[in-house]
């Protein structure tokens, strides 16, 4: 048996806390079914017995309190809500507790922004960690010493897991799940809960916004100019010029405020430019990649499969009725 500790945070979301008990005791649920003993022993855990959520609107009764808590074999940190730095301080007396259960052997998984107490753990230094998307710049400018992968679904490292964003962590739940009793129940679960098995990157569903959360003006107005000129052929020279500063001071300048380097970024804004095209309009993806500012149709492939991880005819079929032609 393998005890599951489900932790009821401040400011949780309650889907991330209900899913991954419904998971887990569905899957006892078919052992039954097939004569087989349970395999799951899953409880609510936090620091006091009932937890309020979304201000007063839910309350979670939890099963066991921290002080008390038997030992478990793997501590589930779900999705906070709201404001990350003020979340995760407000639940900061559990980094400790979740710190010390990985030193007694448990393993940890933290799912979507639950990364950010995954993080202040201390646990993650070193190690790779994924998180929602539209949080990436923020955890990475509030841990630097994690490895942050935000293009990835799911980590796994060293018993401690983590997820991208929102239903993201049913990707997690069902690894959890193969890793603790089979691929056949990981399968019969993915049916059961109509999730799709095996994805491993979130890359396809991040928007790319710009990362303008910084201090420093003048890459805020370069990138506004790059947002704005994106069709253009612009050089790193140009732009350091247009702004007055050295190519050196401004390519470093730009790469610690946005986390990109200048053509990255570039690279970025155009690519973003082609999925809105792709989503909503009719024109054919060598007219979008002109429009874009690409000329080579191999280099415009390679770029878009490189940033969202599937192609852009792909790309097309998923999110756009419309057909294009090449």
């Amino acid at each position: 048996m393998k005890t599951i500790s489900i932790l009821v945070l401040n400011h949780a979301v309650p889907a991330a806390i209900t899913d991954a008990r419904y998971a887990f005791e569905k899957v006892n649920d078919f052992l039954k079914a097939r004569n087989q003993p349970p395999r799951f022993v899953v409880q609510y855990i936090a620091d006091t017995e009932v937890v309020p959520l979304q201000g007063g609107r839910i309350s979670i009764h939890v099963d066991s309190t921290l002080d008390r808590s038997p030992k478990s074999d793997l501590v589930i940190i779900p999705s906070l809500a709201g404001d990350m730095l003020g979340a995760t301080y407000v639940n900061r007396e559990y980094a400790n507790w979740i710190a010390q259960q990985y030193k007694g052997g448990a393993e940890i998984a933290s799912m979507c922004t639950g990364a950010f107490l995954l993080a202040f753990s201390g646990l993650m230094k070193g190690r790779q960690c994924t998180t929602h998307w539209q949080y990436a710049n923020e955890f990475a400018y509030l841990y630097p010493t994690v490895n942050l992968v935000d293009e990835k679904m799911i980590t796994d490292q060293n018993g401690l897991y983590s997820s991208g964003g929102n239903n993201a962590w049913w990707n997690l739940l069902l690894h959890l799940i193969e890793k603790f009793t089979s691929r056949e129940m990981a399968i019969l679960a993915a049916k059961y809960f109509v999730v799709d098995i095996d994805k491993d990157m979130q890359s396809p569903f991040i928007v790319f916004n710009g990362l303008k959360d910084h201090d420093d003006e003048v890459i805020k107005s370069a990138q506004q100019y790059i947002e704005a000129n994106y069709a253009e052929k612009l050089t790193v020279d140009q732009l350091a010029d247009k702004f007055i500063v050295t190519r050196r001071t401004f390519e470093r300048r730009f790469k610690k405020a946005t986390r990109h380097t200048v053509s990255e970024y570039m690279q970025r804004v155009k690519i973003e430019a082609a999925k809105k095209q792709l989503e909503m309009g009719r024109k054919s993806i060598s007219e979008i990649m002109l429009e874009v500012g690409y000329v080579d149709i191999q280099a415009f492939r390679e770029v878009f499969k490189r940033v969202t991880g599937i192609t852009p005819v792909e790309y097309r079929s998923k999110y756009n009725n419309a057909s294009g032609n090449m």
